[in-house]
Formats: C-alpha cells, structure tokens, sequence
C-alpha cells in the first residue's frame, strides 16, 4: 500500500557542532526552507526542521543540545540524497556550493542511469548528494 499525499514522512536527522551555520549553509546555499527553529541555551539549537521546495524535509540540532535518543550522535558522519526534477536547479545548488567554498566530493556529472547531479560536503562533513535520480 503507498501513500501519495505530499507530507514527508521520512527526515533524515543530522546534529551539528555549529548548528547555526549549517542553518545558514543549508537555507542560503543549498536551498533548504526553514520551517522550525526551537532554540537551545547558549545559541545552541535544540531543534530545527527544513523543507525542500519540491518535497521532503530534514531535521537537525546541535550535539550540544541533544538529549533523549540521539544523545551522543556525533556531527558529521551522515550521508543525504536530495531529489528535484529540474537539472537548473542541481546546476544552480551547484554553483551557490562552489562560490561558498564548500568541498566538492564529486563534481557534476551525467550518469549512465540519466541522473544529472553531484556530492557537496558540507562545513562538518555530511555528504549531500543532489539530483535528478527520483528512484526506482
């Protein structure tokens, strides 16, 4: 049985040493839509939830500020598929990487599966991946 409505109902969950940065990478650069930011003591952020314009959702905080069941997740170790219709939009997230000075892992490339995309790490390391690659 599939659910066709448009809620995401999978969010990838990352915490960050610099929260706020990654806010600001993930929002200006990569494209993200802040929807929710709960903040924490110290200008730590206890929690945060962004959308991608064309669905889909993440969820993030600062290692700092975790508790309950993801305390003690280290930043950095988490790997991200960000899904669009529209090569524009991988060439443009692409672009707004390279002028941030954010490490290209994988440059953009045309794959034989017809996937337009590439890999952005971003300042703590996660891996981003953007592309036109909907799935199977």
């Amino acid at each position: 049985m599939t659910n066709n409505d448009t809620k995401p109902r999978v969010w990838p969950g990352l915490q960050y040493d610099d929260a706020r940065t990654a806010l600001t990478t993930l929002t200006e650069v990569f494209g993200f839509t802040e929807t929710l930011v709960v903040p924490g003591e110290n200008d730590l952020v206890a929690h945060a939830e962004l959308r991608w314009p064309d669905g889909g959702g993440v969820m993030l905080g600062s290692v700092k500020a975790s508790s309950g069941a993801h305390e003690g997740q280290r930043s950095g170790g988490s790997s991200v598929y960000v899904n669009t219709d529209a090569p524009s939009t991988v060439d443009a997230v692409y672009e707004r990487c390279r002028a941030a000075g954010l490490r290209i892992v994988q440059e953009l490339t045309d794959t034989d599966y017809g996937s337009h995309g590439f890999t952005v790490a971003d300042q703590e390391g996660n891996s981003w991946t953007f592309g036109t690659y909907a799935g199977a």
